[in-house]
């Protein structure tokens, strides 16, 4: 399968990356959606029991750093703290809810709106128990039509053709079907499973679609599909949206106390802001 001679160990609160300054631990956040709240009762956490911050990552997700470990394990104290913010709600699937989507999607522009998706998309994979074993690094690329994610590596995802209509993508550089707006998540959870199955097992096994020892089934990309766009340049992008940069992509009190209350992480390491 693979030349690799360990297991995916990506962080996560159950599973603390012991970095130079302490336990570092990763958050999903499927689309990238949170509240001013929820980032501020992380940020209480951040500064009890680590280095007072919130980490952005390139795959939309938090994380924390510093935070105190023994033998590999977080004390039961930190990931109660943790747990109280309502970023953990699927525990045993915390490492496999890798979804970006289009920072904007149903915001601002785009064919389509994508938050239904996201949220079908996590709830099924929550709700199966074999996707719990996907590699944490497996990641779901899901982009509007606008162009932003499509040139993203994934291992599944979507690019919007339409309202209502997607082309799937299976691999970085494979395209599956154009299916319904409204089957595309029962597709992309089908197709995880599938992976699962097929990915092999113990050390060796396949970590992303692209790692798989067979050639996939591919189709021709609609020509709607291959589309392409920057990020929106900092500022407005639209009244009462705006593209605020982190630099360092790291976020205080101080910073955060003067967002609105609706917020979105990007895969830029920035944030998007609503009035709404």
């Amino acid at each position: 399968m693979t030349d690799r001679t360990r297991g995916d160990l990506c962080p996560g609160v159950f599973r603390p990356w012991p970095a130079d300054d302490g336990a570092l631990v990763r958050l999903r956040l499927p689309g990238g959606h949170l509240s001013r709240t929820t980032l501020l009762t992380l940020l209480d956490v951040a500064e009890t029991y680590g280095d007072g911050q919130v980490h952005l990552t390139k795959r939309a997700n938090l994380q924390l750093r510093a935070l105190p470990s023994s033998g590999g394990v977080l004390p039961g104290e930190v990931v109660e703290a943790i747990r109280g913010t309502g970023l953990l709600p699927h525990p045993e699937h915390e490492l496999v809810r890798n979804v970006m989507a289009s920072p904007l999607t149903g915001i601002h522009g785009g064919r389509a709106d994508l938050r239904p998706v996201v949220a079908e998309l996590d709830e099924r994979m929550c709700a199966t128990p074999s996707l719990a074993k996907l590699p944490g690094r497996f990641l779901f690329v899901l982009d509007d039509g606008r162009g932003d994610l499509a040139g993203r590596s994934t291992d599944l995802g979507l690019v919007a053709l339409a309202a209502d209509e997607v082309q799937l993508r299976v691999g970085s550089a494979s395209w599956g079907p154009v299916v319904p707006l409204a089957e595309a998540a029962a597709r992309l959870n089908g197709l995880a499973r599938a992976f699962q199955q097929v990915r092999g097992t113990g050390d060796e096994a396949a970590w992303h679609v692209d790692e798989l020892p067979v050639q996939l089934p591919s189709q021709d990309p609609d020509p709607r599909a291959l589309v392409s766009s920057p990020p929106p340049a900092f500022g407005e992008v639209a009244h009462g949206v705006v593209h605020v940069e982190v630099r360092g992509g790291v976020v205080d009190r101080e910073r955060v106390n003067d967002l609105p209350h609706a917020l979105v992480v990007t895969p830029w390491k920035s944030l998007i802001t609503t009035a709404g």
